[in-house]
This record gives structure tokens, C-alpha cells and sequence, in this order.
């Protein structure tokens, strides 16, 4: 049977596998003394620094909170509330110089002006998919939207070349965070701790080699509704508790929705969830609200998503065995 509740789990029991598992993983295969989590404020870096405290301890976890320009105040306040709360050590590591060194911010402008001529460092954007996905099965063409300094905003396609790059010169950002992550992990022998949830990391929802890469996953086989259930399991602050997912990369405010899933969090998980367990169209419509048809095109997007994402999933190839190291 298909329903609402499918998602619900032995919290309890959840949280002692993990937190054995990766007690082993870390000590055993990946030899480190501890585990190093970047903490963006949200639900899953949240979690997964909360489960690594309980299975290594409080000396054995270091936070990294790494803002830049375009991040929101609430992330950094956020990060450092949890940090405080479970009693680790931490930095704040602001990344908006490398960044600007680097090219990021520049690169970025000169692929939103390939639409808005007039576009500069004062104005803010963000890109977004077509709001009438669910109805319609046209290509997830994205959108930029800019605001000008007066607070006016427009909105444009966004032809391809300008798309990717525009996506390659913000994938800085996650890149040159996770750089910073494998420093400090190297200099306390520490292991890097990767937050990506099921949703996320099924549909490729990440950069590679940037917050894709990690040592351990501990909660990539949770949903994110799971991970918020977990959240309020392990006794995490409210406020965080209650954040709504947002991608925090932009200079303006986007929801996770806006700018890759058809629906909220909540709904993807469930129409996930259905996919993976063979429920036919017809039968997760009205537990969904949706018509069949509605559904049908969120299992084609779900199809497309790890069709098209696979690469960022694979470890790099071989041409030829070094069967040495292979076995």
C-alpha cells in the first residue's frame, strides 16, 4: 500500500546503525580519527554533524562554516547555532576572496550579461525552471531572473552557452568549499563527511568534484523527509528544525523547487519513494493530489534526472585494469 506514511522509520534504530557504521568505515577502512562536516545551516549538514558527534564524540568533529557574497546571513548563524549547540570546534572560512581570485564573480556577470546587457555587480539573480513543469512535458529550459539595484526584476531564457557558463562559474563555489574541507581533514587525519540526502543523491543534485565529493555519505540512503524526522529525533534546534531547503548559491533567495525538483521536497520524496517501489501512476495519483498524468511526468523526470546525472556519479576511469590496486 501507498500512502503518506511509507517514509516513517525506527528513528531510534536508524541513528545506532548509522553511528556504527560509521565508526567502522572511518577507523577501518578509511583510517582517520574523525570526520570533518561543512555546515551550510541546513537540515542535512545539520544531521549529518549531529550523527557524527554521536559516533566519534565531541573532539573528533570539526564544523566548517564558508560563506561568500552571494550566501545568506541566516546560513553562517545557522551553522555556528549548531556548532555551539553540540560543543565542537569550528572556523569560518570566508571564501568570497578565492572566489574573486579565482574569477567566479566575473565569469558569472559576463554570462548573465549574454542576456541583460546592463547587468553588474550590483544586481542580483538567480536561475529557475518553467512553473508549469507538472502540466507540460516541454524541455526544463531554465530561466535567469535579475534584480536591479531599485529592486526591479525581469526574466529571460536562458540560451545554453550562457547556461553553462553561468552553472560552471558558480560550481566554484561548491569546489573551492570542498578544497577547504579536505585542508582540515588533512591536517587533523581526519575523514570528509559528505550531506547529501536519497532525493539529491539520486537526482544528481550536486556539483562533482565540489559538494559531490566526500569520504562517507552517512545519509544518502535517507529521504529528506527522514533526515528532518531524524533532526527533531536527535533534538536539534528549532529554527533549524523548521529551515525550508533553499540552494543558498544565488545572490537572490531559491528554493530547491524553483531551481531543480518538480515539486517541494516533501512531495518528491513521496513520488521517489512510489518510482522505486514499482506504484503504478494511477495508484499514487490521489494519494498525491495529482492527476496519472501529473505523476507520469514526475517518474519521466526522475528518469531523465539519472540518466543525465549518471557521470557525476562515477569514479574516474580506467582505460586499462591495474589489477595491483583493482583487487
Amino acid at each position: 500500500m501507498f500512502d503518506r506514511n511509507v517514509l516513517e522509520i525506527d528513528l531510534a534504530g536508524e541513528t545506532e546503525e548509522i553511528c556504527d557504521r560509521l565508526r567502522e568505515v572511518v577507523s577501518k577502512t578509511l583510517l582517520r580519527r574523525g570526520l570533518v562536516v561543512g555546515l551550510s545551516g541546513g537540515i542535512d549538514s545539520s544531521v549529518t554533524c549531529a550523527l557524527a558527534v554521536r559516533a566519534f564524540g565531541q573532539r573528533r568533529v570539526f564544523g566548517l562554516l564558508m560563506p561568500e557574497r552571494d550566501s545568506s546571513g541566516a546560513s553562517v548563524q545557522l551553522g555556528r547555532l549548531l556548532a555551539d549547540e553540540l560543543g565542537i570546534d569550528y572556523e569560518i572560512e570566508d571564501i568570497e576572496p578565492s572566489l574573486e581570485a579565482i574569477g567566479c564573480y566575473r565569469r558569472q556577470q559576463k554570462a548573465i550579461r549574454r542576456v541583460f546587457a546592463d547587468y553588474d555587480e550590483n544586481w542580483k539573480s538567480k536561475i529557475v525552471l518553467p512553473d508549469d513543469l507538472l502540466d507540460s512535458d516541454r524541455m526544463n529550459v531554465y530561466r535567469i531572473v535579475v534584480e536591479d539595484p531599485e529592486g526591479n526584476r525581469r526574466s529571460e531564457r536562458l540560451p545554453l552557452q550562457a547556461y553553462l557558463e553561468l552553472v560552471a562559474a558558480t560550481n566554484f563555489k561548491q569546489r573551492i568549499r570542498k578544497t577547504l574541507e579536505y585542508y582540515h581533514a588533512d591536517r587533523l587525519n581526519f575523514a570528509v563527511a559528505g550531506t547529501p540526502n536519497r532525493l539529491e543523491y539520486d537526482q544528481g543534485f550536486f556539483v562533482k568534484n565540489g559538494d559531490g565529493a566526500a569520504d562517507v555519505k552517512p545519509i544518502a540512503h535517507l529521504y529528506k523527509s527522514q533526515v528532518y524526522a531524524l533532526a527533531r529525533h536527535l533534538g536539534l534546534p528549532e529554527e533549524i528544525c523548521n529551515s525550508q531547503p533553499t540552494t543558498d548559491t544565488y545572490s537572490l533567495d531559491q528554493g530547491q523547487d524553483e531551481f531543480y525538483f518538480v515539486l517541494p521536497y516533501s512531495e518528491m520524496d513521496l513520488l521517489l519513494w512510489a518510482k522505486n517501489h514499482g506504484i503504478a501512476h494511477d495508484e499514487a495519483a490521489p494519494v498525491m493530489q495529482l492527476t496519472p498524468e501529473q505523476v507520469a511526468r514526475v517518474y519521466r523526470d526522475i528518469d531523465r534526472k539519472r540518466t543525465t546525472t549518471r557521470p557525476l556519479q562515477l569514479a574516474p576511469l580506467l582505460l586499462k585494469e591495474v589489477p595491483e590496486i583493482d583487487k
